[in-house]
């Protein structure tokens, strides 16, 4: 066993269909210590969303199992797995999701609040000015850019000071200049937070940023060296 903070061992993850069990993702094995950065990355169809449901608890695996700070997942409830979440995990999202009728800052501010978070508006305009948003704070949603909604959703992930930080195609729905600013505020949050960066992207230049990589073909893993 390594002390990694994520774990996947022997991962698989099947599901019902017409003519019997799919099998999405078969026999996963990788580890990823604390702090460092994975890019998950392989073809439409492979599986990547649903490896990344599996490592953050938001799916239970068919077989093998996934591990957080020695925690396994499979292994815990619902109730269980919803509080590591809250507690250690940090999200961002391809389509932000956002509350359409809470501001930017009460964006921000509602992860920290569900936690009790001492000073929590204090701490939720601070993440707001860290991403150059303070002056839309008292913005809707739809009064934000593509890219200032992304902003706000990093503000949002980053304000709980999570172990452990799951992007979804982070900048799928962003235009290439807009793409790069995120990524390149993305990966300063995360050094200065220490956080362990876990992202699913199709953007090779974002990958490229990455200390480690999964590539995925049809649900089985291939061979991807590491590269600084």
């Amino acid at each position: 066993m390594t002390d990694g903070l994520v774990i996947a061992e022997h991962l698989c993850k099947e599901f019902a269909g017409p003519e019997g069990l799919l099998r999405v993702l078969d026999d996963i094995n990788f580890t990823v210590e604390r702090g460092t950065t994975c890019a998950i990355v392989g073809a439409s169809g492979s599986g990547k969303s649903t490896l990344l449901g599996l490592l953050a608890g938001l799916e239970v695996p068919s077989a093998g199992r996934c591990l957080i700070g020695g925690h396994d997942l499979a292994r815990m409830d619902e109730d269980a797995r919803a509080r590591l979440r809250n507690e250690r995990i940090g999200f961002v999202f391809q389509q932000f999701h956002l509350l359409a009728t809470l501001t930017a800052l009460e964006n921000v501010l509602l992860p920290l609040e569900l936690a009790g978070h001492t000073g929590a508006r204090e701490v939720a305009s601070a993440a707001l000015a860290r991403v150059g948003l303070a002056a839309r704070a008292g913005h809707l949603p739809r009064q934000l850019s593509g890219g200032e909604q992304q902003r706000v959703a990093l503000a949002r992930a980053f304000c709980t000071n999570p172990e452990v930080l799951f992007a979804d195609e982070p900048t799928g729905n962003l235009d290439t200049r807009t793409a790069g600013q995120v990524m390149d505020l993305m990966f300063e949050l995360n050094r200065e937070h220490a956080t362990t960066l876990i992202l699913v992207t199709h953007d090779e230049r974002l990958a490229q940023r990455c200390a480690m990589r999964v590539t995925l073909e049809a649900g089985r893993q291939h061979p991807s060296p590491a590269h600084d």
